[in-house]
């Protein structure tokens, strides 16, 4: 008896050692939320600002036409995925990546149909694990990641649909809903196709030397700043997971302490009761 309540006294001290650390998780987590919710939101101006001017350039002047905004026969499509360098995140990774494979099974009868890119490194190891061929790959992100970080597999992913390489991209990843709730999204970011703006009033701009170099240089740049808004709400999803696993581990932890609580406080009970039983026996034996 005594042997079984050392062992279950070690695994409370186990356990309660474990939910210290997923409780300190959890509270870094919190904390790189709120920072990653602010950088997700800081990244829209830009992005509006970019639409709202492409948009007018391409409102008054019906007639220029561009690669990026053309849509062609679709023989090969690419997707960019977006996920973690790191787990204990709940299914953040999981759900994304079984999107992706649902999503290439149902589209594509071969591997010459697709071209992959990769944010993060599990994303990475789960390609690598299915004989996946990743074209471009990032991994290694800061917990802020800006655009420099992620500029060389955005404007590889660009420059291969504009060089033909693929006929439309798709961005696979997390949509931050609440820290409670990401929802495993697809987005078609090329081609850009007709890009409308959400003012009902399209500012005049005067620009040079034509609408056809500044769309060239615009519409890249707009594709890529969609590309790094998504790997900031990915971001905020993953920490939004692991603060929600790490808060039901700490949670758990805590259930099977009180558990395991009771159960030694019955065992040192019947432990006591037997030693009284035998001292009571002992001295009756005497008598």
């Amino acid at each position: 008896m005594a042997k079984g309540m050392r062992e279950i006294k070690r695994q409370i001290k186990s356990i309660q050692n474990t939910k210290q650390i997923t409780k300190a998780m959890e509270m870094v987590a919190a904390s790189k939320l709120r920072k990653s919710q602010e950088a997700a939101e800081a990244s829209r101006p830009y992005a509006d600002k970019i639409r709202e001017v492409i948009a007018s350039i391409a409102a008054s002047s019906s007639d220029v036409k561009h690669p990026m905004l053309q849509t062609r026969e679709i023989k090969k499509t690419g997707y960019l995925i977006i996920t973690s360098d790191r787990g204990l995140a709940g299914g953040y990774n999981a759900n994304v990546l079984r999107k992706l494979m649902t999503t290439i099974q149902e589209r594509h009868q071969s591997a010459d149909e697709y071209a992959i890119f990769v944010v993060g490194r599990k994303g990475r190891d789960f390609m690598k694990r299915r004989n996946i061929a990743i074209l471009e790959q990032v991994t290694g992100l800061p917990d802020s990641p800006t655009f420099a970080d992620i500029k060389s597999v955005a404007r590889t992913a660009v420059q291969s649909f504009e060089e033909g390489k693929f006929d439309q991209l798709y961005l696979l990843y997390n949509e931050f809903v609440n820290p409670l709730t990401q929802i495993p999204v697809e987005k078609k970011i090329l081609p850009l196709g007709e890009v409308e703006s959400d003012q009902g009033n399209l500012s005049n701009y005067e620009y040079e030397p034509s609408a056809e170099a500044v769309l060239d240089d615009l519409l890249p740049k707009y594709a890529e700043t969609l590309i790094y808004s998504a790997v900031l709400e990915g971001k905020a999803s993953e920490f939004g997971a692991r603060m929600t696993a790490m808060g039901n581990a700490t949670k758990n932890a805590s259930e099977m302490i009180s558990s395991l609580t009771l159960v030694y406080n019955r065992a040192r009970q019947a432990s006591i009761t037997q030693e009284i039983t035998e001292i009571v026996a002992g001295a009756n034996a005497q008598g």
